[in-house]
């Protein structure tokens, strides 16, 4: 897939609403697999938005597929 259809969105561009929804999606997509120990949604939803906040990860529009997801940041 070529890398010009994705554009990074700024945190705030979206909504909190908009990127709970974002984030879930991709915790919820990932696998609940944590090893013996159970991370809740919650958990998982503060150590994704610290990646974004730090940089670590982003936010990407993919044009060709109309969707938004999180994405490390190269």
């Amino acid at each position: 897939m070529p890398q010009e259809t994705k554009v990074e969105i700024p945190l705030d561009q979206l909504s909190q609403e908009a990127l709970i929804g974002v984030i879930d999606d991709y915790v919820l997509r990932e696998g609940t697999e944590y090893g013996s120990t159970d991370v809740t949604l919650e958990r998982k939803r503060e150590q994704v938005l610290t990646q974004l906040r730090t940089g670590h990860a982003l936010v990407v529009f993919d044009a060709s597929t109309e969707t938004c997801t999180i994405v490390a940041r190269d």
